[in-house]
């Protein structure tokens, strides 16, 4: 059966650049939620320190809740291989630091799209660093999860792989029992594609899964289609809002991960509004998990 989990959303900037909250505050307004793990995010200040992880991962399994899953983001598709390496070696820590925090699974990306790349020397430079990741996942029974993702905050490009095309052809690429899909439905319509069409092309491969939901702020979807540039544009006329609200189709997308078997995470990415309407959002997914899962899902 599914699990459900939360990510902080709206404390990042308190959590990752200035430090206003702290971890353990984090971890006490999560325990309010009807949830059974908390997403973390490897840059978190205070996961610098690695004495710091054993402590964390206590404090959680405290309140009866685990850590299930690994949010952080690599850049495999840079041009000097020197810097890939340097990538490498961070990938391995931070699956060191799921492993200690007794997670299961670790996120991957490919990296920027760099203007001068081409698709072909992309997925191959993305496959090849993922890859030499894999052996050291395996050793430590963590699973690296891709994501089809939009841009991390501090990359001047977006995702390579943001597109479905280029998505789809990495994850062909590897074929590995601990390498799977974390879809994120929200992301697909930053690239001006249809989420249940991403969904229906790798749901076999979907081993977790970002909850979240999109609302247009102004225009229509009609409208995002038709602007150039990706990513830009489209996060301009999109925000994050309360799940279940928004643009996703969660009967659609819960159906066929029904069908094909899934029983792994659903991490919930809102809250931006405060943690009534992260509770809301649990309430959401929580209720249609039930409905999809059956009666008896806890």
């Amino acid at each position: 059966m599914p699990k459900l989990a939360a990510f902080p959303k709206a404390f990042m900037q308190a959590l990752c650049k200035d430090g206003t909250m702290k971890v353990s505050e984090w971890i006490q307004l999560a325990s309010a939620l009807d949830i059974d793990g908390l997403e973390w995010y490897a840059g978190f200040l205070e996961m610098e320190k690695e004495s710091n992880w054993p402590l964390f991962r206590r404090q959680v399994e405290d309140l009866g809740k685990v850590i299930p899953m690994m949010c952080c983001s690599p850049d495999f598709t840079h041009p000097d291989a020197a810097f890939r390496s340097k990538e490498i070696s961070k990938q391995k820590r931070w699956i060191d630091m799921t492993h200690t925090l007794g997670g299961s699974f670790c996120r991957v990306l490919s990296g920027q799209r760099r203007p001068e790349l081409s698709i072909e020397e992309g997925v191959k430079l993305a496959a090849n660093c993922i890859e030499e990741c894999l052996p050291y996942a395996e050793e430590r029974n963590i699973t690296l999860i891709l994501e089809n993702h939009y841009k991390d905050d501090f990359w001047e490009y977006p995702e390579f792989a943001q597109k479905m095309d280029v998505f789809c052809q990495l994850v062909d690429r590897i074929q590995h029992p601990k390498f799977g899909v974390n879809y994120d439905p929200s992301n697909t319509y930053l690239a001006g594609e249809d989420p249940l069409e991403l969904l229906y092309r790798v749901s076999a491969r979907v081993v977790t899964m970002h909850a979240s939901d999109r609302y247009l702020k102004v225009g229509t979807i009609e409208d995002l289609r038709k602007e150039e540039g990706g990513a830009v544009g489209y996060a301009k006329r999109l925000s994050h809002g309360e799940i279940g609200k928004g643009l996703n189709n969660y009967d659609a997308i819960f159906s066929e991960l029904k069908r094909v078997g899934f029983d792994g995470w659903i991490s919930i990415e809102d809250g931006m509004d405060g943690m009534d309407q992260l509770a809301r959002s649990v309430t959401f997914v929580r209720n249609k998990m039930k409905t999809y899962w059956g009666s008896s899902y806890q």
